[in-house]
Order: C-alpha cells, then sequence, then structure tokens
C-alpha cells in the first residue's frame, strides 16, 4: 500500500488534471473559436456540455462514495476523460466535439469525485485541499506560460492533446496511489452514518452559494480573452496578463492555508461573491489595459480563496466525505452555465452585459452565504477534525 506522502500526491494529481477548465477556459474557448471556428455562442456550448456531463457523473457518484471503491472508480473516469481528449484532437466537426467533450466531462466528474471525496476524509481536508489547489496555480503558470505558443505552433489540436495527457497522468497516480479504505492517515473524520441520512442543511447552503460562484467564475473567465482582444490590448499583453494569472494564484492556497485558524470561514464565504462582483465589471467595463491587466490577474483569486474554506467548512460539517465529493458538481454545475450564458450575451448585449449579470448572481451568492451563519461550529480536534451541529 502506497505510503500516505504517496496517496496525497495521488490526489493532488487528480485534483489538478480535474479541475484544469478552472484554469484553462479562456484559451479552451478561444482555441475553440479561433481554430475551430465556431462563434462564441457555439465555443460556450461545447465547453458547457463538458461541464455538464461532468455534474451529472458527479451528482451521479459523490452520495455513494463511501459504498464504492475509488481506488478502482478514480483511474476508470480519468481513463474515459484521457478517451474523450484524445478524441477531440482528431476531429473538427461540431457533432464529433459534442460527443468528445461529453465523454471527457463524464470521466472527469468521476474521478474527481472520488478524488475529492478522498481529501475530505483526510485529516486535515482544508490544509490538503489548500495544497491541491497549489500546485493547481503552479501548473497553471507553466499551462498558460506555454499552452497559447504550442496551439500557435502546432495548431489547436494540440490543446486537447495536452488535456489527454494530464488526464492520462491522473489515471495512473491514482491506479497506483489512490487512498484503499481507512488508515491513519486517511480515517473517517466522524462517526459512520446511517444509510439514508440526509445531508445537514448548512451544508446546502454552502453547496448553492458555491454553486452561483462557479456560475460567475466561468461567465467572465472564458470570455477574458475575448474581451482584451476586442478592446484591442494585443496577443502579448493578454497572454502576459494570462501568465500573471498563474502567479497570482499561487497566493490564495498559501494564504488560505495560513489564515484556516485566523479566519472565519462563514465570513469568508460572503466575501468571496462580492469580491467576484467587483473585479468583474472592473474586466468588463475597462476600456484601458492597467485596471483589465489588474482584476483579471486577481479573478481566480477570489474563488481559489473562498472555496479553499468553504471545502474545509464542508467537511466539518458533513463527517462521511459525501458533500465534499460532490465538489465538481458543485463548481461545474456553476461552470457550465457560465460559457453558454456569456456567449449568449455577448452575442445579443455585448460584454457589458456580463459584469452586469455577475453582479446579479453574486447578490444571489451572497444570500446563500449569509445562511451559514445558522452553522455553529465546536472547536476542532487537533488532528484537524472538527465536529459540527448545525443550529
Amino acid at each position: 500500500m502506497p505510503r500516505p506522502s504517496g496517496r496525497y500526491a495521488a490526489l493532488v494529481v487528480a485534483h489538478v488534471a480535474g479541475m484544469i477548465d478552472l484554469v484553462a477556459l479562456p484559451v479552451w474557448v478561444g482555441t475553440l473559436m479561433q481554430y475551430f471556428h465556431f462563434d462564441a455562442q457555439r465555443a460556450g456550448m461545447l465547453v458547457t456540455l463538458y461541464l455538464l456531463f461532468a455534474v451529472v457523473f458527479s451528482a451521479f457518484f459523490a452520495p455513494r462514495f463511501d459504498r464504492i471503491r475509488g481506488h478502482r472508480a478514480a483511474p476508470i473516469g480519468f481513463a474515459l476523460a484521457t478517451a474523450g481528449f484524445f478524441a477531440l484532437s482528431q476531429t473538427g466537426s461540431f457533432g464529433g466535439m459534442c460527443v468528445a467533450h461529453a465523454l471527457a466531462g463524464a470521466g472527469t466528474g468521476c474521478g474527481l469525485s472520488f478524488a475529492h471525496g478522498a481529501i475530505g476524509r483526510s485529516k486535515n481536508p482544508h490544509r490538503l485541499f489548500a495544497v491541491s489547489h497549489l500546485a493547481l496555480a503552479l501548473f497553471a503558470v507553466v499551462f498558460l506560460g506555454g499552452a497559447p505558443q504550442v496551439i500557435v505552433h502546432a495548431g489547436g489540436a494540440s490543446l486537447f492533446i495536452l488535456f489527454a495527457a494530464l488526464a492520462g497522468t491522473a489515471c495512473i497516480v491514482t491506479a497506483i496511489g489512490f487512498p484503499r479504505g481507512s488508515s491513519s492517515a486517511f480515517s473517517a473524520t466522524g462517526t459512520a452514518r446511517i444509510a439514508g441520512t440526509p445531508l445537514p442543511a448548512g451544508c446546502w447552503s454552502a453547496i448553492f452559494g458555491i454553486v452561483f460562484m462557479a456560475v460567475n467564475q466561468a461567465l467572465v473567465f472564458s470570455f477574458v480573452e475575448r474581451i482584451g482582444v476586442t478592446r484591442g490590448f494585443g496577443s502579448p499583453k493578454i497572454n502576459a496578463v494570462l501568465i500573471a494569472v498563474g502567479l497570482v494564484n499561487l497566493l490564495p492556497p498559501l494564504l488560505a492555508a495560513l489564515l484556516q485558524k485566523r479566519l472565519d470561514a462563514r465570513t469568508v464565504a460572503i466575501a468571496g461573491p462580492v469580491a467576484q462582483a467587483v473585479l468583474a465589471l472592473t474586466i468588463t467595463r475597462a476600456t484601458s489595459f492597467a485596471p483589465y491587466a489588474v482584476a483579471t490577474a486577481l479573478w481566480v483569486f477570489a474563488m481559489i480563496f473562498t472555496h479553499t474554506f468553504l471545502f474545509g467548512l464542508l467537511a466539518r460539517i458533513d463527517t462521511t466525505g459525501r458533500a465534499v465529493a460532490s465538489t465538481p458538481a458543485m463548481l461545474m454545475a456553476g461552470s457550465a452555465v457560465g460559457p453558454i450564458l456569456g456567449g449568449a450575451l455577448i452575442v445579443h448585449a455585448g460584454f457589458e452585459a456580463i459584469g452586469i449579470a455577475a453582479t446579479v448572481i453574486g447578490a444571489i451568492s451572497v444570500l446563500f452565504m449569509l445562511r451559514l451563519r445558522g452553522v455553529t461550529l465546536m472547536s476542532a480536534p487537533l488532528d484537524g477534525a472538527h465536529a459540527t451541529r448545525a443550529s
């Protein structure tokens, strides 16, 4: 059986592979539009299809997380994702793209659900999730710095070959190192549930708040590259901003880990959607490069920092791992709406409409986050497991 460090590493790699949409959306949508010649609405529809199937399969497997052997299900899921991404590199038709996006999304939703469920049952879910996001941020620096150049020289299909290689890596490492059953490093942080026990009420407030934050995340981030091009900022400057996104995103997981016991997760949850709304308005209304660049560089920061605290909070409210196993469904349900909604708004009302929509969606998210004030958290033991009760 792999050592705890090996199992941590397998889960971190799975997180990076499964959350690729969080960092790759601008390049993904831009590639579909520029190299495959789809308009904004069709490009958004394809990415939405990927995310929709990820949601469906995550929603199916998350409630069954504690009844299915994750060390088998996770690598099978990432194998399907690998096949789907490779198929994308071999087709240019819209119909073929639809099928391949659906297959890749289904595999990702399965594999990532079991990875997140295992992270939630580790001794310190908040910290391990922060480390996973740090790894994703490091990958983003490399990806956003190198992928656009690779695509220019090798064509749009090369993007999906890169995705397939990443999913294939996750398949291999989860087959080798995924946690098997309970151990001192991956013990359940609470009592076993009775079959059919519903999730605590506080979970649903956090889940819906995250969903609406994810809508905003994808709504704006899918089109930041196109916004910059339309405003005439030029590809070199826009690529530099995307690299800056990766560099800035190194900070939120580090800060979230350091501030785990200094900030109340419920306060962070309210501040996150507000920050998103302010940044969205800046990105979509900026007519000069500086405010656009700063707001874009900080865009993913708000989501990563807030969600790290919410992941730890959910792991404390529901100790079975089911709530955090649904993390892909939460994020991608929102992300599935974002690209197609953004594409439709751009076609009919322009980029400024995205900023207005993001403000309204952010207000809805805040309403759900405010309900977390009704969740009482009891003091946590030293190993990082937390007991909670809903008041």
